[in-house]
């Protein structure tokens, strides 16, 4: 094991366990290596060295999350492309585990690749908790570094779809503004921050609201719902952004109406095209025929 990621070792060696448990058993403290606690997943392991793991239950059995199966619109032995319900996190975090996309699709498909970091496994993109729809996950080392590449050279269009306050004056625009976290939330930050950029269409004009498209240029953090505000258009039931209210309430909204649509992408082992779209689910149909109703 000389030279070797602890996380990686232990996910070899001992049977049946994921990279996603073992990382869960390092930061518990159930690992000893040299007879002292591992410091953190990274971790080498040399030629020589004791390693000592109590086996623990895992936090996403105790913890199960709202949906226990995955809605699969896409895969093959390379990747997938899942459907992601609302209220259910992209990865586990420091503050929430257990019932994640990435936990899931560990449970489906087994050890996936974590080029992204070990608690990350399969990630390519990913999409708020409040947030429904369409995510790539990579079940190989080779899809995911492709996949990851092909996202940072803009060459994944994402698309999604977005009820907002408000009625905007133009058909077709876009946001170009920098974006800046202050802890959980994200702002625009005119002359620094992080470059970001958004194209948004008109889909549907309603009474007090409008059904946008949303087309993100960058991925950055909470991008579509912090442009959406800095523009005084925020998404209804996103009360983090200023989309809360009684107009949200009457719409039946409990989350953001915000929902990744389409992806269209060449794959990124076999060239083939690939185009796919899910549907506005339940909740988010139910609120935008209230809208049309008003």
């Amino acid at each position: 094991m000389g030279g070797l990621r602890l996380d990686r070792c232990l996910s070899v060696l001992i049977p049946g366990i994921s990279r996603t448990h073992v990382v869960e058993l390092i930061r518990s403290g159930a690992v000893r290596i040299g007879g002292a606690l591992a410091a953190r997943p990274s971790q080498e392991a040399e030629a020589g060295q004791t390693v000592e793991v109590e086996l623990r239950e895992r936090a996403s059995s105790r913890q199960a999350g709202p949906a226990r199966a995955l809605h699969v619109v896409f895969e093959d032995a390379h990747m997938a492309i899942l459907d992601k319900p609302p209220g259910v996190l992209a990865h586990p975090t420091g503050v929430a585990r257990g019932g994640t996309i990435s936990e899931l699709a560990q449970e489906r498909y087994g050890e996936l690749p974590s080029l992204q970091g070990a608690d990350r496994p399969g990630i390519v993109h990913r999409l708020d908790a409040g947030t429904s729809g369409l995510m790539l996950v990579a079940k190989t080392d080779e899809a995911h570094e492709e996949l990851v590449r092909l996202l940072a050279a803009r060459e994944i269009e994402r698309e999604y779809l977005a009820l907002v306050r408000g009625v905007p004056p133009h058909e077709d625009f876009a946001v170009e503004a920098p974006l800046e976290r202050r802890g959980t939330r994200v702002r625009v930050r005119r002359g620094g921050g992080a470059e970001a950029e958004t194209a948004f269409a008109v889909a549907e004009r309603l009474q007090q609201a409008t059904l946008l498209t949303a087309r993100p240029r960058t991925g950055r953090t909470h991008q579509i719902r912090a442009h959406l505000s800095s523009i005084g258009h925020p998404i209804l039931g996103d009360r983090a952004y200023g989309g809360g209210g009684d107009d949200a309430k009457r719409l039946g909204l409990t989350r953001p109406f915000l929902h990744a649509r389409r992806l269209a992408l060449t794959h990124p082992i076999t060239g083939e095209r690939l185009e796919v779209e899910e549907p506005l689910p339940e909740d988010l149909e139910a609120a935008l025929t209230r809208a049309r109703a008003r």
